[in-house]
C-alpha cells in the first residue's frame, strides 16, 4: 500500500482527497494535518466520512508528516506550499501541490499575480499536472503542480484546436461559470447563501483573474506562440461544477463531423474525457462528483466561429480527482484507480 499524507486538509479540496483516498485500492491515508482542527476526528468535521476513516487531524510540521508517507498532497493556500515543498522533497516524498505556487513556470509572472516566490529553485523541476498533455513527464516527476479548476476546463476544451492549428490563436474568448465551492470553505460574505442564492454575477472582469497567466502559459505552449485571451468568470448559485464556453475563429472551413472526429481522435485514449456527438451540449449536472471532463462542440456558421463547451466538477477533475490521477501516474499504478465513480444525478 502507498502511504499518503495530506498537508492542510480542512477545506473542500482536502475533504475530497480524503473521500477519494479512503476508497483507493492501493493507498493508505496515514496523516492529515490542520492547525485549526488538531485532535478533531475527520468524521466529526465531515460527517459524510463516518465509517470510512478513524483518523483525526494533527498539527504536525512537514518533517513529521514526511516520516510516515511516500506521497503528500499540499492542500494549503498559495504561498504556504512553496515554504514546505522542499522539506518533503528532501525527505524523498513525492509532492502534489494543489495551490498555484508551482503552476507558473516563470517566477516573475507568478509574482505579478500572487506574491514573492520563495522556492524559485523548484520551478524548473515542477511538472504541470494535466495528464492528458503531460502524462509522460508526470510519471517521472518528484513534484507536480496540480492545475487550477478554470484552467483545466479551458485547456482541455481548446487543446485539439490549437495543437492542430485549426483556429486563429488571437481570437479566443472564454466565458466560464463556477459553483460556489470554487471560492473555498472559509466563511466570506460573498459566499453566503443569501448572497449567492437566486443570483448570478460576473467577477474579476477585464483580465483580472489569477488563472489567466496559467491558461495563457499552457495555450501558448500548445500553439507555439504567445497567446492572450479574454477571460470572464461568473459565479453560479450551485455548490459545484464549472462550465466554460470557449469562442474561437477557424482558419479554414470546418464541418461538424470533422470537428467531432478531431476531438475523438485527439482524446481517443483518455479515460476521463467524454466528447459529445454533434448536436449535444454538456451539463455540469452530468459530471457532478466525477473526474470526467465533458466536451461539446458547435459551429456557428453565421458568425464563422467554433464554440467549445467544457464541463467539469471543480472539486474533482478541477482539483482533488486530478491530483489523485497525478499520484497514480507518479506511483506507476492504474491511472483510473480510485476515480471510477459514476457521476451523481440528479
Amino acid at each position: 500500500m502507498i502511504k499518503v499524507g495530506i498537508y492542510g486538509a480542512s477545506g473542500y479540496t482536502g475533504q475530497e482527497l480524503i473521500r477519494i483516498i479512503s476508497r483507493h485500492p492501493t493507498c493508505e491515508l496515514t496523516q492529515v494535518t490542520s492547525r485549526r482542527y488538531a485532535g478533531v476526528k475527520l468524521s466529526d468535521l465531515f460527517p459524510h466520512l463516518r465509517g470510512f476513516t478513524d483518523l483525526a487531524f494533527i498539527n504536525a510540521d512537514p518533517h513529521q508528516v514526511a516520516e510516515t508517507c511516500e506521497v503528500v498532497f499540499l492542500a494549503v493556500p498559495h504561498g504556504v506550499a512553496m515554504s514546505v515543498a522542499g522539506t518533503f522533497l528532501d525527505a524523498g516524498v513525492k509532492v502534489i501541490d494543489l495551490s498555484a505556487d508551482f503552476r507558473i513556470r516563470k517566477a516573475e509572472i507568478y509574482e505579478k499575480w500572487y506574491k514573492t516566490h520563495e522556492a524559485k529553485s523548484l520551478l524548473s523541476s515542477s511538472v504541470y499536472g494535466l495528464p492528458e498533455l503531460y502524462r509522460n513527464e508526470i510519471r517521472t516527476a518528484k513534484i507536480v503542480a496540480n492545475p487550477g479548476c478554470y484552467p483545466t476546463s479551458v485547456i482541455l476544451g481548446i487543446a485539439p484546436l490549437l495543437t492542430e492549428r485549426w483556429i486563429d490563436p488571437s481570437s479566443i474568448i472564454v466565458d466560464s461559470k463556477s459553483g460556489v465551492s470554487g471560492a473555498g470553505r472559509e466563511p466570506v460574505v460573498s459566499s453566503l447563501f443569501c448572497e449567492v442564492g437566486e443570483a448570478f454575477k460576473a467577477y474579476k472582469v477585464g483580465g483580472a483573474h489569477r488563472h489567466i497567466p496559467e491558461i495563457e502559459q499552457e495555450l501558448s505552449q500548445l500553439a507555439g506562440e504567445e497567446i492572450k485571451i479574454t477571460f470572464t468568470p461568473h459565479l453560479l448559485p450551485v455548490s459545484r461544477g464549472i462550465l466554460s464556453t470557449i469562442y474561437t475563429q477557424p482558419v479554414k472551413p470546418v464541418s461538424r463531423e470533422s470537428l467531432y472526429d478531431l476531438y475523438k481522435n485527439f482524446y481517443r485514449s483518455e479515460p476521463f474525457i467524454r466528447i459529445y456527438p454533434p448536436g449535444e451540449i454538456p451539463n455540469i449536472s452530468a459530471v457532478r462528483g466525477s473526474n470526467f471532463c465533458d466536451i461539446g462542440l458547435v459551429i456557428d456558421g453565421r458568425a464563422n466561429r467554433i464554440i467549445v463547451l467544457s464541463a467539469i466538477d471543480n472539486l474533482i477533475k478541477g482539483a482533488s480527482g486530478q491530483a489523485v490521477q497525478n499520484m497514480n501516474l507518479m506511483c506507476a499504478i492504474d491511472e483510473r484507480a480510485g476515480l471510477q465513480m459514476v457521476p451523481l444525478y440528479p
